[in-house]
């Protein structure tokens, strides 16, 4: 008695479960939990970022739609329909997988914003993951399917064999390293896409004046005060950094001639922490020193933590700055 078939038993299928697709199941998970578990700009998040995004989910989509090994260049056959490849080479394989992993990345892109998720680092990472791990076991269903000689494979070992006695092997590494440098220029043409370079935070500084209690107006001050009249003002400072941040205001008086400070005269200084996105106000009396009939110039000058023994426009991280006339 005879059977035409065998079913795989539960040990029979994990034997033979693909290697290639338990390993790009794996990776898919560990880059996820590395990703959601590391701070942005993380250089191992990054690391582990590429291959989640640039090849494993077209790879386990490429087993799915090709699960036979290329027969082409193996097998000689008499028949034309017997000459065609049911499968492609690794070569083909690893290219599509690169291509593929960058078709449906956008596409997970595109989607995630209309979800409750939203589009952030884990919701992307967690999506890609699922996507990478469900479409390999559909591959492995695939590769069980199709027959045992025509199935492709891949076996660590006997490819160490195989490159040790085979004579194409400097060919075969050398469509390794085609791969790899395609994989490496779409890499860094899709980190700069997701990632540009960075312009650095930045710090909004701004005088106001109140316009008799209504709503504050910027400019608009008083250039004109009595000996020891004081000026109001309000500073504002927003704080666009990227995190909480220590801030000092320092008023200077400085009188100008000839289109240079002569002379600088440290009124008062302003100290606050804004966190990140946040603005601040403050109320300032200024209160001139110069004599009457002189014309001076106020300079707001904002430092990040303490500012310098000799503070100047051109060394406060913003500046800005008002006239005021001294006179009866």
């Amino acid at each position: 008695m005879s059977h035409g078939t065998s079913r795989l038993t539960g040990v029979g299928v994990i034997r033979q479960y693909p290697f290639d697709l338990a390993v790009v199941s794996i990776a898919a998970i560990l880059a996820y939990g590395i990703a959601t578990a590391t701070p942005d700009g993380n250089v191992v998040r990054l690391l582990v970022t590429f291959p989640l995004v640039l090849f494993l989910p077209g790879y386990a989509l490429v087993s799915i739609l090709f699960p036979a090994a290329d027969r082409s260049g193996r097998e000689a056959t008499s028949t034309a329909i017997d000459r065609q490849s049911r499968g492609i080479d690794v070569l083909e394989r690893l290219g599509l997988a690169v291509a593929l992993s960058l078709a449906v990345v956008p596409i997970v892109g595109i989607a995630l914003p209309f979800t409750q998720w939203g589009f952030t680092t884990i919701s992307t990472a967690a999506t890609l993951c699922v996507v990478t791990v469900v479409l390999a076991q559909l591959g492995v269903i695939r590769r069980f399917r199709t027959p045992a000689s025509e199935r492709f494979t891949v076996s660590p070992l006997a490819s160490l064999a195989r490159l040790r006695g085979d004579e194409s092997a400097v060919a075969t590494a050398s469509s390794i390293l085609v791969v790899l440098a395609i994989g490496a220029a779409a890499g860094a043409l899709l980190f700069g896409f997701l990632v540009p370079p960075s312009t650095g935070g930045y710090t909004e500084l701004a005088l106001y004046s109140d316009n008799g209690g209504e709503e504050m107006v910027a400019g608009n001050i008083t250039d004109e005060v009595a000996p020891g009249e004081s000026v109001p003002v309000t500073v504002s400072i927003t704080n666009q950094e990227g995190e909480a941040t220590d801030y000092t205001v320092v008023v200077q008086e400085q009188v100008i001639e000839d289109d240079s400070v002569v002379e600088r005269t440290r009124l008062e200084d302003l100290e606050t922490t804004l966190d990140d996105g946040t603005t601040g106000t403050g109320e300032l009396s200024v209160t001139p020193t110069a004599s009457e009939g002189e014309t001076v110039r106020i300079s707001v000058l904002l430092y990040e933590g303490e500012p310098p023994e000799e503070p100047t426009n051109e060394n406060a991280e913003e500046d800005t700055y008002f006239w005021v006339t001294v006179e009866e």
